[in-house]
């Protein structure tokens, strides 16, 4: 299951902005990003506060802050490491905190650069 993932992920090149500090991080621009996500396979988080999630969030989004120390526990306790984890914050910093975290929990994790800002900046739809 994971090599059909990572085909799949290598075939809407989404393997090439991998992070040289963690294989198992790749980020991509809201382009790639938003083709990824339509995949029932993924599991998409949001790492901000619960206050900036309520201003607005991509669809099926789950928040998880990571500013919370209790992130990684909570995340080993909701997230499925069989499926890739998608993420993403304000800016792409938080996220890259979060996505190395997962990573050295055994997730696959691709992180959204310049995160939801970049998204809206692409015109992509927000939730409220």
């Amino acid at each position: 299951m994971k090599h059909l993932i990572m085909s799949i992920l290598a075939a809407l090149g989404l393997g090439t902005g991998s992070c040289a500090q963690n294989e198992h991080i790749t980020s991509v621009d809201a382009a790639q990003f938003e083709a990824a996500i339509s995949a029932d396979s993924v599991q998409l988080i949001d790492v901000r506060t619960p206050g900036e999630y309520a201003e607005g969030h991509i669809a099926n989004a789950v928040n998880i802050d990571v500013k919370q120390p209790d992130f990684a526990s909570k995340a080993a306790g909701t997230l499925d490491k069989d499926r890739p984890a998608y993420v993403y914050c304000r800016s792409g910093q938080r996220s890259m905190k979060a996505a190395r975290m997962l990573a050295k929990q055994g997730f696959e994790v691709v992180n959204l650069n310049g995160g939801i800002m970049e998204w809206m900046n692409a015109g992509k739809p927000v939730n409220q």
